[in-house]
């Protein structure tokens, strides 16, 4: 409770000791009780009642969500230039009065739904686009009275503000903002482009009269049957090329995937060939080395077996004897004689090297 109730309060229970202590006179005036000092109790009482009248008159309490416009009988045009800001205020009594408006957010709601706006059934605002087609549009217009300018307010639209001004200004920014672009264009590609305009638009128009747009909400568009039902259509047609070019995909990732696993084996098979040539290189390589030391071991041999003939010619015979099979006993004779004789039951001891 603030002040100012306080005071309405005091004034009303002034009223009531007046007449209670009217009551009070007359009773003891009935009953031959005359009381000296009842002119002046009633005197007292009456004056203390209209001080707390007039001052509940005047003072004025503001809350911080309003702005309050002063109606005067003084002047002024009838009105004051400047809104009571929040808090106590003093109006002169009985001559001024004050109407509140709030200065909170307020929201305007048109909707195809009878029980979503601010008028019941059908509120939603036909438009017809670029290209002729019939659209019904929901919307909703969030604003506030600009505190600055409560009084233009009220003298241009007392109470009447909603309906008379903010339903009628954005009914025909929509109407316009959809007639430049096409039906397309509205519902899916330049739909946030369409909400930019209206918002610009509306903007400008409700803070010409006292008004700030905080927000503007496209909430839904309708299409007619006809075009609801070619659309549905197309949007099926559109899902199954989409299916179908999903399809095609996939046969050709599952194509691609064959002939990347082809080609793998046969990178495989060919890096297995390279590995087998490898293989049979460095081991023909490695049986020609072995040749070539064989060689070059022989020759070696070929030449020890030269000097030694060289400075010994016996040693040629020697070779001569190593080269007869094992299972041969022979007798060697000396002298020049160059026969061999056999001997049949003679053992012959191997000679090293057999």
């Amino acid at each position: 409770m603030n002040l100012v109730d306080v005071v309405r309060w005091l004034a009303s229970l002034s009223w009531i000791a007046l007449f209670g202590v009217v009551i009070f006179v007359v009773v003891r005036a009935a009953r031959d009780r005359k009381l000296k000092t009842a002119i002046p109790m009633i005197v007292i009482v009456l004056v203390v009642a209209i001080l707390m009248n007039v001052l509940s008159a005047g003072l004025v309490f503001i809350e911080p969500t309003e702005r309050g416009v002063v109606i005067t009988a003084l002047g002024d045009g009838g009105v004051r230039q400047e809104g009571l800001q929040p808090g106590l205020n003093w109006i002169v009594p009985f001559f001024d009065r004050v109407v509140k408006y709030t200065i909170s957010r307020q929201t305007y709601t048109m909707s195809i739904a009878h029980t979503e706006g601010d008028r019941q059934g059908d509120d939603s605002i036909e438009a017809r686009t670029a290209d002729g087609q019939l659209v019904r549009v929901d919307a909703s217009v969030i604003f506030r009275i600009d505190p600055n300018k409560v009084v233009t307010v009220h003298i241009d639209w007392q109470n009447t503000y909603q309906d008379d001004y903010i339903r009628t200004v954005s009914r025909g920014v929509i109407r316009d903002a959809v007639s430049t672009y096409g039906i397309e264009e509205v519902y899916s590609s330049k739909r946030q482009e369409l909400i930019d305009e209206m918002f610009t638009d509306m903007e400008s128009r409700l803070e010409s009269e006292g008004f700030i747009l905080v927000d503007f909400v496209l909430r839904n568009i309708a299409f007619s049957p006809e075009y609801a039902a070619s659309v549905e259509q197309k949007q099926i047609a559109e899902q199954l090329a989409q299916q179908a070019a999903f399809v095609v995909d996939q046969r050709r990732q599952e194509a691609e995937q064959a002939r990347q696993s082809a080609q793998g084996e046969a990178d495989a098979e060919v890096i297995r060939a390279e590995g087998q040539a490898r293989s049979l290189l460095i081991q023909a390589q490695a049986e020609a080395e072995a040749r070539v030391i064989q060689a070059e071991a022989e020759a070696q041999a070929l030449e020890l077996l030269g000097e030694a003939i060289a400075t010994n010619p016996d040693v040629l015979q020697l070779e001569y004897i190593s080269k007869i099979a094992p299972n041969i006993s022979v007798m060697l004779l000396p002298g020049d004689t160059p026969f061999l004789l056999p001997l049949p039951e003679a053992e012959v001891n191997q000679l090293p090297g057999q």
